[in-house]
């Protein structure tokens, strides 16, 4: 999404643990740590708040489920190949799984999962609504059930309730993640990921909750979430203190920076607070054994994307709009 252009407020629910940089006793971890997940978002251009269908960037309308396969093939391997990237977070909404475009769309899914990369379907709001809620439960629940139906027996794929409830207070929010929970039982807790209170922050009231033991845990984290940060050690400390005892299960499944404009993350600055922020938060990942999923890996006209699209219809290819940028995020990943 072009988050970057959003204002967003900030200090919801974080518990500060400057000393806690692992897994705490009342921790309930889906795995030791999540630092498997090296990924990016692939978006759609127009912003995946969409009301209508959702299309990838490189892709259309008009493909059929081979020709969407084909495409894929091309921009997944360039995560791959480009980044080292082994996982791709891709939006969902009700237009997209309801209509017959879902057959062409899942072959993007089917495509990553069969080279092994692990898939987040995130739900999005609408444009019209933007309000952090969810636009229609009864459709909610029918595109989930079928989406939970395709894909609950592929062990690659990941379920994300909803992108950025910030709509919702602490308790609605999490009355309804569980309430998600109730209704697909049979999704393993291990490949559920719970988006944290507001706008991804809030993340350890969802730890502290048991209804969630064993899910994952989504943090979004930008430099405009909080302007008054201006070094590398205040950014490290945003996401540090934002996980508390629960690092071992929080993915930070959205973060990004300017990567077209030429900057360089590979030094440190003085005064690019874009820089700082994101050397900070990649140094802090990495320490805490933290999976994250840069924004956006592709979205056309995005000056955060981190892959240029090359060519088109199925002759397509990526390459690397900052390598400072790359070389910071594979820093993130631990590689």
């Amino acid at each position: 999404m072009a988050r970057h252009f959003r204002p967003v407020v900030v200090g919801v629910l974080v518990t500060t643990s400057a000393a806690l940089l692992g897994l705490g006793p009342t921790a309930v971890p889906a795995s030791a740590a999540t630092n498997s997940f090296r990924g990016v978002n692939w978006a759609d251009e127009r912003d995946n708040f969409v009301d209508g269908t959702l299309v990838l960037g490189g892709l259309s309308t008009s493909d059929s489920y081979a020709t969407t396969q084909s495409k894929a093939d091309k921009i997944l391997s360039g995560f791959q190949n480009n980044l080292g990237a082994n996982t791709v977070r891709m939006p969902v909404n009700y237009s997209t799984v309801s209509g017959s475009y879902w057959n062409s769309y899942t072959g993007a899914i089917d495509k990553a999962t069969g080279k092994g990369m692990k898939v987040i379907l995130s739900y999005w709001e609408g444009d019209s609504s933007r309000d952090g809620k969810v636009d229609n439960l009864t459709q909610f629940w029918s595109m989930w059930q079928t989406i939970v139906n395709k894909y609950s027996g592929n062990g690659n794929v990941y379920f994300e309730p909803m992108n950025e409830p910030h709509g919702y207070s602490a308790t609605d929010w999490k009355n309804l993640a569980a309430q998600w929970l109730g209704k697909y039982p049979g999704v393993p807790k291990g490949r559920i990921v719970i988006s944290g209170i507001g706008y991804n922050q809030g993340l350890t009231t969802i730890g502290d909750d048991s209804r969630f033991n064993g899910t994952l845990i989504s943090r979004h984290l930008y430099q405009f979430f909080d302007t008054s940060r201006h070094t590398e050690a205040s950014w490290s400390s945003a996401l540090t203190d934002s996980v508390g005892s629960y690092a071992g299960r929080v993915i930070m499944d959205e973060w990004g920076a300017p990567m077209t404009d030429g900057r360089n993350y590979d030094a440190a600055s003085a005064s690019d607070d874009f820089v700082n922020y994101i050397r900070g938060v990649s140094a802090a990942a990495r320490t805490l054994g933290i999976g994250t999923v840069y924004w956006p890996g592709v979205r056309p006209n995005d000056h955060y994307r981190i892959q240029n699209i090359n060519g088109s219809g199925t002759n397509i290819s990526l390459s690397t709009t900052n390598a400072s940028g790359r070389d910071r995020l594979r820093y993130s990943w631990g590689l």
